[in-house]
Order: structure tokens, then sequence, then C-alpha cells
């Protein structure tokens, strides 16, 4: 995920300086640009602080802030290029070719960060030479225009569900289960990805739904046994086990919409397991979950517990090509039974 920073320098006010901040804060940013003297805001939260004195930064990151309006200006900045922590940098109209031809001379040695003011320059940031800038400065007068600006370079891309057919469920040995509680409540129909083979993620529905035994449990997702892959916002993979507090996981609903949530806490436990498989295209495709009631898998039209599963049933998965090595996908073909 892009960084993202916030400019609170330019008002002159300190009162309006201090809610601007506060404004980014609320929306999950944490790095600001601050004149010198603004040091204190450092009480708000925990924050890291970069002080611009006449264009040059220090304190949380050393680098200069360069504005290009013109050619010269163009040339200037990219003379700072590999020489530089970071660039910030605020065009005009002509905003595209200076941030290619930035991205290209800093080779990954200098981190460009493109001031933007609205959700679409925000966008458009991130995707200049398909790798984008290293990141957006939220330049706005007020507060109001940073929510929409954050969510939009926060947003995760949809994913392609596809209905697999259940072909067996059977008890086998009992084993150690993960219980991922996350900080974000879910809803019925939205999980994470989970499954066994990383050419196959089965979506495993939160705990959103009540029943008669216990009480629901929105922001939890019973994800199965500890050796499962699970998706994650940047398209890599974990081993379940390896999940930690404040880890980012991935939310999915039945359409494919995505976000991100960070994990509370984890909770690996001796119960009995359930293993399921299921088939598409000739293919077959297995993971394995706690065998309880409160643990249910999602299908186009709903949802159905894993106890109540049966041959035939379809239930929603994301389907992928090749394999995976350090969680990162490879280009060969991996055979996982």
């Amino acid at each position: 995920m892009k960084e993202i920073w916030m400019r609170v320098d330019a008002p002159d006010d300190i009162e309006k300086r201090k809610k601007l901040l506060l404004s980014g804060l609320e929306n999950g940013i944490d790095t600001f640009i601050v004149r010198p003297g603004d040091e204190q805001f450092s009480t708000l939260g925990k924050i890291r602080l970069v002080v611009n004195k006449d264009g040059v930064l220090s304190g949380g990151a050393k680098g200069r802030v360069v504005s290009i309006t013109t050619p010269k200006e163009q040339e200037a900045a990219l003379a700072l290029c590999k020489k530089e922590e970071v660039l910030v940098v605020s065009t005009g109209e002509w905003s595209i070719i200076p941030y290619e031809n930035l991205i290209a001379a800093s080779a990954g040695k200098t981190k460009i960060m493109a001031c933007v003011s609205s959700s679409e320059d925000a966008e458009l940031s991130q995707n200049i030479l398909e790798k984008g800038t290293d990141g957006i400065v939220v330049d706005v007068k007020t507060g109001s225009a940073v929510k929409d600006i954050v969510k939009g370079v926060k947003r995760t891309p949809d994913v392609s569900l596809v209905p697999i057919k259940v072909v067996s469920v059977r008890n086998i040995q009992t084993g150690d289960r993960i219980c991922i509680d996350t900080c974000s409540n879910m809803v019925p129909g939205e999980g994470m990805l989970i499954g066994s083979q990383s050419s196959c993620f089965f979506l495993v529905q939160s705990e959103s739904e009540e029943n008669g035994y216990v009480a629901a449990r929105p922001f939890r997702v019973n994800a199965g046994a500890v050796h499962a892959y699970i998706m994650l916002p940047d398209g890599k993979t974990k081993y379940l086990s390896e999940l930690r507090a404040g880890d980012d996981v991935l939310l999915v609903n039945r359409g494919g919409t995505t976000q991100v949530a960070s994990i509370g806490r984890c909770k690996a436990e001796f119960r009995p397991m359930l293993l399921v498989t299921a088939t598409h295209d000739g293919e077959e495709y297995t993971t394995i979950l706690q065998n309880a009631e409160t643990v249910k898998l999602v299908t186009p039209k709903g949802s159905v517990s894993v106890n109540a599963l049966k041959k035939g049933d379809e239930v929603l998965a994301y389907l992928i090509e090749g394999g995976r090595h350090f969680g990162m996908a490879v280009k060969e073909k991996i055979k996982e039974n």
C-alpha cells in the first residue's frame, strides 16, 4: 500500500493547522509536514512530523519540497534525484510527464511523493508508469476532502469469485485451528479468502450471523487449520499460523468487493476438523475448517454452515494460476493435494 502523508503547514493560524492535522489523524494518516515550531503537535497522537523550513525537510524525513510548473523547475528537481531521501512534488496542469521523469530518474533511490488535492489526482499518481509514485501527500485547505482522498488510495482491487461444487465433506483428526479477530465488524456474505492450496481460496464468512446458541461475533473469522493460506491485501499469502496482532488482512464480500482490516488477535485452539473438497473445471481443491455450526462458507445466494454442507452444494472461491514461494506468486506449475 502506498504511503500517505499530509501537509498541514499552509494555514497561518496555528489552530487551523492543528484542526487540519486532526482531520488527517482521524482518517488514518500518521505522517504530517509541519512548520518549524509545530513540533508540539506530536502530543496529538502517535504520529511522525516532517518539518518544512523553506523547502528543506527534516525531522521524520529528510528531503526537499519542489514545485514543477516549468521545464526549468523540472530540471532542478531531476538534479535532486538519487541525492535526496524524499522529494515532495507539486505540479500545475503539466502533471503526468514530470512525475514520469522523476520516477525514472530516481530509480528507487529517492522517494517521490505526489501532492494531491482530490481523489482523482491520488488515483492518477498511483498509476503513472504502472509503478506509480511512492506515495501521496494530501494537500488541501480544509479537512472535509481528506476522507475521500484517503479512501481512494486505500481502496483494494475487487476479486473475481466463482462458484465451485462441493464433492465431499468428511471428519478428520482434531487439530489446531485459527480464529482471526479483526478491529472491524463484517456483515453476512463477507469474510476472508482461505485455502489449503495456493490456487484456490474459499470465501469463509465472518461470524456475523446469530444463532440460538452463541451471539454473533461480526469481527471474527474462524478461518481454518494452521497450515492454510490466507490471501492478503498486497496479493501475497501467509500461513494462518504466521498471522499476528496488527497485521493487515483482506476482507471480501460475495460480490468480490474488498477492504483492508487490522488484526486485533489470533487464537489457535485444538478443535474437531472437517476436510472440504470441491471441484471446478476438472480440478480438485480442499480446505480444512473447524467442525462447528458457526463456521460458514459463502454461497452465490447466502451462506451455509460447514456441518450442513453436502455433495453438490456450490460455494464461492477465488481461483488463481501458478504457485507460491514465501507467499509471493511464482509462474510455475505446482500440484498441491
